[in-house]
């Protein structure tokens, strides 16, 4: 897996690349040296992965021939994941396939298009040798496989330039632009080169975008952008990448919170939100399972050694790895379901075609301000019920539903900083407190559970289970300290 940062340029047929020597911090231009490659590119026939930026290839040819699979990352930037050519020139490696599961939706992966390049390639190195831009000057035969869309085989032509960072930084990579556009290189019109052979061919989803300034606008813009979150999370779940699980888990609930919260400006909403709730709660049991292993050892390292009795790091390491195993197995199983790509399908015809309520119609600020300050009144009323309720079982799952409300609260306000500004960064930030410091208890309250279940294993294993007890005091006395110091961050946060 590697990053990809370049940029890419339109060139006349007569253009030559310059004098790279003057660049600063070059020291030594190397080449060029020619390579000639030939990439078929693969898609579903209807292009979904073209229409969402993404590239799969079986390339032969240059210095790296490969299967090679580009996600988009942010402008400028693509995370590239290869793996070796395969014996089938047709067939799709698994493990590459996994990898854009959550937009083929299971549809076959077909070849699409080719493209036939000689690349001459030249290199800046600094003063200690190590590459810092390389220079791709492409002159490039594309063939399209219209059939498999059911248009005309097309052929084109044409010649492109690519700078991309090897060893080097931005601030090389602007001034190696620089210094071709000087030469007469244009931005490219296409971020890449199948966008520019496929063209008008590659499918547009047509957003049914509310007005600009509305609260439908604001609301549909931000359930958008955690679609796009929890789908580019899917590929590094799939691969085990790290924080992936978390990652993804989070944009889920800040998807469910924000139909919650936003009820009133785009409806419907209930079932996609159970399904949501679904699939937070399987990635839940995985990250929780990843939190507490990480937490066990924190506070195993902070005993001092003369308690420390037992194979006590062996049977949590052991126990709590397979637990977490078992899992990602759910979680890998889960993502390969119906419900889940039903889910996926869900969600893309919501931010497509959004049922709004005439209040979406309204200026976004007075609608969305208000349901800003509701979502901490909602805090302040399942605390006042906490505080009334008699029975310390009832009011710890009270406190749970003042820990639930605060991070509604918090998804809430974050969502609209770029509409309230410190007005949103505020509410955002006292939620933000209220949940972390019920969340220390809670978690408390949850490892001293299992810290029992493991030390029950050891006993019946005839291990001695002291350091276990310790472990389970630490717990206790934590969870006590935040809740004991809940009162104070209470007040502070009504201020």
């Amino acid at each position: 897996m590697a990053l990809e940062v370049e940029d890419k340029f339109d060139v006349p047929a007569g253009f030559l690349i310059p004098d790279m020597s003057g660049v600063p911090g070059c020291a030594v231009v190397a080449g060029p040296k020619t390579y000639r490659m030939v990439a078929v590119y693969f898609d579903t026939p209807d292009l979904r992965l073209a229409s969402r930026g993404i590239t799969l290839r079986r390339r032969r040819g240059g210095d790296d021939a490969g299967w090679h699979l580009k996600l988009p990352k942010a402008k400028g930037a693509r995370e590239e994941i290869g793996v070796p050519l395969t014996r089938s020139a047709t067939v799709v490696p698994p493990e590459i396939a996994d990898m854009v599961l959550a937009y083929s939706r299971r549809e076959p992966l077909v070849p699409v298009a080719e493209l036939a390049t000689r690349r001459e390639v030249t290199v800046l190195r600094d003063a200690d040798g190590r590459p810092l831009i390389e220079i791709a000057d492409d002159t490039v035969k594309g063939t399209v496989y219209g059939d498999v869309w059911g248009g005309a085989r097309r052929v084109e032509r044409w010649r492109e330039v690519e700078a991309e960072i090897k060893d080097g930084d931005t601030g090389h990579l602007k001034r190696t632009g620089k210094a071709l556009r000087k030469a007469g290189a244009t931005p490219a019109a296409s971020g890449s080169k199948l966008g520019r052979l496929l063209g008008d061919a590659v499918p547009v989803s047509p957003l049914a975008e509310p007005a600009g300034g509305t609260a439908g606008r604001v609301v549909v813009d931000y359930l958008k952008s955690q679609v796009d979150a929890l789908t580019a999370q899917d590929p590094q779940v799939r691969r085990e990448g790290y924080d992936a699980v978390h990652q993804m888990r989070v944009a889920s609930r800040r998807l469910r919170s924000a139909m919650k919260s936003f009820g009133g400006v785009v409806a419907g909403t209930d079932e996609i939100q159970e399904e949501l709730r679904w699939i937070a709660a399987v990635l839940g049991e995985a990250r929780d399972l990843e939190v507490i292993h990480e937490r066990f050892g924190t506070l195993l390292r902070s005993v001092p050694a003369g308690l420390v009795v037992g194979p006590i790091r062996v049977r949590l390491d052991d126990d709590l790895l397979a637990r977490h195993r078992e899992a990602l197995v759910r979680v890998d199983e889960a993502m390969r379901g119906e419900r889940y790509f039903a889910l996926l399908d869900r969600l893309d015809a919501l931010v497509a075609n959004p049922p709004l309520t005439p209040l979406a119609m309204k200026q976004a600020d007075k609608v969305l301000g208000k349901v800003a300050v509701k979502s901490w009144g909602r805090v302040v009323r399942r605390y006042d019920i906490a505080q009334s309720t008699a029975d310390p079982c009832e009011r710890e799952i009270a406190m749970h539903d003042v820990r639930k409300a605060a991070k509604r609260a918090r998804y809430t306000a974050e969502s609209l900083k770029s509409l309230l500004g410190d007005r949103a960064t505020a509410m955002a930030r006292r939620a933000k407190t209220v949940q972390e410091v019920l969340g220390v208890h809670q978690d408390g309250v949850v490892a001293q559970e299992i810290l029992v279940e493991e030390a029950a294993r050891a006993r019946a294993a005839g291990e001695d289970t002291f350091t276990y007890g310790v472990l389970v005091g630490l717990e206790h006395a934590e969870a006590k300290r935040s809740h004991e110091d809940f009162p104070r961050v209470w007040a502070e946060a009504q201020i």
